[in-house]
């Protein structure tokens, strides 16, 4: 069974549910996680995070779970470089035009819905060739489905939308990403 947090609803049953795989645990609480853990007797469970919260990594240094750490990237995995920038349309203008030339995508998330229009504009201004398209959880559902699946097919260079990305959107193609105010996010965001 995979699915959303709808899984905890008292209508959803399993029959032969044996093991329980939790990605992206720092997205659920841990009332959340134990209900999980009713679904079913003896369930065995895989945690899978990148940012272990401070109760599981205690969990597991009591021996009170099993600890596995992957630490050999995929082959052929870049480092990744990470910067703290002011906004700043030069370096935008030139971020989103080095990747046009190497013929890669871009996204730029903001967590204003308000002013995503306002932003992509913007980057059409800096960067006229660039084809630029946003994305938002208020929009229709199958417009935001398009959009997201123009992106993923090459169609446009720069996603401009919410953190609604986060959650199931891999783009190998998108080599840059931009996080505007930053400080307005939690760690695991």
């Amino acid at each position: 069974m995979i699915g959303t947090h709808r899984l905890l609803s008292e209508d959803v049953k399993s029959k032969k549910l044996g093991l329980l795989i939790i990605d992206e645990e720092h997205k659920f609480g841990v009332s959340v996680k134990d209900k999980l853990k009713t679904l079913k007797n003896n369930v065995d469970t895989l945690t899978l995070t990148a940012t272990p919260i401070p109760r599981t990594l205690q969990f597991s240094l009591m021996a009170a779970r099993d600890l596995s750490v992957i630490k050999t990237p995929p082959p052929n995995r870049q480092p990744v470089d990470t910067q703290l920038i002011g906004f700043n349309e030069e370096t935008l203008r030139d971020a989103v035009s080095y990747e046009l030339q190497r013929d890669g995508q871009v996204y730029f998330i903001n967590n204003r819905i308000e002013n995503l229009k306002d932003i992509a504009g913007l980057i059409q201004r800096l960067v006229p060739d660039a084809r630029v398209i946003t994305g938002h959880g208020q929009m229709e559902g199958k417009q935001l489905e398009q959009n997201v699946l123009d992106f993923m097919e090459g169609k446009y260079d720069v996603l401009v939308s919410t953190t609604i990305v986060e959650s199931g959107v891999d783009v190998p193609n998108a080599n840059t990403i931009f996080i505007n105010d930053a400080q307005r996010f939690g760690m695991a965001d």
